[in-house]
């Protein structure tokens, strides 16, 4: 954006506008001892050519996901995404129309929501979808209040296997309340969380694969809350296991939340993502967020409408189920058009290499000496423990310029028996060479 700098005679009329004499006057509050009197500590000035020169060296000192092996995920994962997707978003007509508060003239945003909320559907195996949230942590925290609306109980449990982030942003939403229980870390298991299952939860949160990537018993952990009137939400951070894996609905499933970052967004920094909720019909009234609906107009033309919006903005404030704001919409239309590209094929094909991949690498680090595949079962990303704090093992490898996951100890402070254990992750993008180099690495930094 150009600094187009007021004049005197600008200054002066406004300051004429209000009724003061000066610029003092106007901030007369503020105390004198906190006024920065002396010059602010920046650089000359500097043409543009040169400040970009200088932005370019200092980004040139980031070690960007494709420079070599990558290994991390715990949440995020590095995908290929087809250079279609980016040239598609950018057409005028998704850029400019932001969000569907006009829906008449906004047909074809609603009808992208709509078919991201078909996909939505269709991959979780349930019977409806809003059109996204924030991210799959946000989506979590929204999951439970939903389920607290829906089973007036207040209790909620979350498993040791949920991401520690989205675990942390449930606390944040629900400010530490007493009912909320969230168990301990459980890094080689199912954990016990249907011992925690009584006639006062509201739900139960597990996440599939889970943060250290085992896969969960949905079908027990349904009937098991069913049985005390309790919801099963399920979280899925990784959407592409959803290509290979069964979904949650068939196994009983109340709420599945999902984080949509693998298709057609990259890593960004962390965000913005785009979360992905979806429930059964009966439980449509209570999901927050906006839903698209298709119809037709008076001359029986297809169109689409916004069918539910229980938002402030809409309908009184006590009877909104949520207080989020918008959407993701970018997001989503990336990861609609990807998937449109994909097809189910091709999203089962990009799964099973996904798979695949994970299983080259849990194999070969199963050979160095020094380290331990903690997982039986796996989608696309393990856990392994080392002989080291995990912490220094990782630095030690990005200094070979081989990024070799997420020590959990980083999401997980303070807790020694977690300390060298190490999170990895294998997309379609993983090679043979980046295997080979991170199990050589691990060989020279554990002997």
């Amino acid at each position: 954006m150009r600094y187009l700098p007021h004049s005197d005679a600008e200054r002066a009329e406004m300051l004429a506008t209000i009724g003061i004499a000066s610029e003092d006057a106007l901030f007369s509050a503020v105390p004198r001892a906190a006024y920065n009197t002396g010059a602010i500590d920046l650089p000359a000035h500097s043409p543009e050519f040169l400040v970009e020169a200088h932005m370019r060296a200092l980004s040139g000192k980031n070690r960007a996901a494709g420079d070599g092996p990558f290994f991390v995920g715990a949440g995020a994962y590095r995908h290929h995404v087809p250079a279609t997707v980016d040239h598609l978003i950018q057409r005028s007509e998704w850029l400019t129309a932001y969000t569907p508060y006009q829906p008449e003239i906004s047909q074809g945003t609603l009808q992208m929501l709509f078919e991201f909320q078909t996909q939505v559907a269709k991959l979780t195996g349930m019977d409806v979808a809003n059109a996204s949230l924030y991210d799959g942590s946000t989506g979590t925290a929204e999951a439970v209040l939903m389920a607290r609306r829906l089973t007036r109980k207040k209790k909620l449990v979350l498993s040791g296997g949920l991401h520690p982030h989205y675990r942390d942003v449930v606390k944040a939403y629900l400010k530490d309340d007493p009912d909320l229980v969230c168990l301990p870390a459980s890094p080689q298991g199912q954990g016990d969380i249907l011992d925690h299952i009584d006639d006062q939860t509201a739900a139960i949160v597990i996440q599939t694969p889970d943060f250290y990537g085992h896969l969960r018993d949905l079908e027990k952990a349904a009937d098991t809350a069913h049985a005390k009137g309790a919801l099963l939400i399920v979280v899925v951070t990784e959407v592409v296991s959803l290509g290979l894996l069964e979904a949650p609905g068939t196994f009983g499933a109340d709420i599945v939340v999902a984080e949509g970052q693998s298709i057609g967004n990259a890593l960004n920094f962390g965000g913005p993502y785009v979360g992905l909720m979806a429930t059964r019909k009966e439980f449509v009234r209570q999901m927050p967020g906006r839903l698209c609906g298709e119809t037709v107009d008076a001359e029986g033309k297809r169109g689409f409408v916004l069918t539910l919006s229980t938002r402030e903005q809409h309908i009184r404030r006590e009877k909104a189920t949520s207080n989020i704001c918008t959407n993701s919409g970018l997001c989503a239309l990336a990861f609609t058009i990807h998937m449109s590209l994909l097809g189910e094929a091709g999203f089962t094909r990009l799964a099973r290499l996904n798979h695949s991949r994970a299983i080259a690498l849990a194999d070969a680090l199963a050979k160095v000496p020094g380290v331990e595949v903690l997982n039986k079962t796996f989608f696309n990303e393990f856990t392994i423990r080392v002989g080291k704090p995990a912490a220094g093992v990782i630095e030690a490898l990005a200094q070979r310029n081989v990024l070799a996951g997420v020590p959990v100890s980083r999401l997980e402070p303070g807790k020694p028996e977690l300390e060298n254990l190490i999170v990895l992750a294998a997309t379609e993008l993983t090679t043979d060479a980046d295997i080979a180099a991170l199990a050589n690495g691990l060989k020279e930094v554990l002997a």
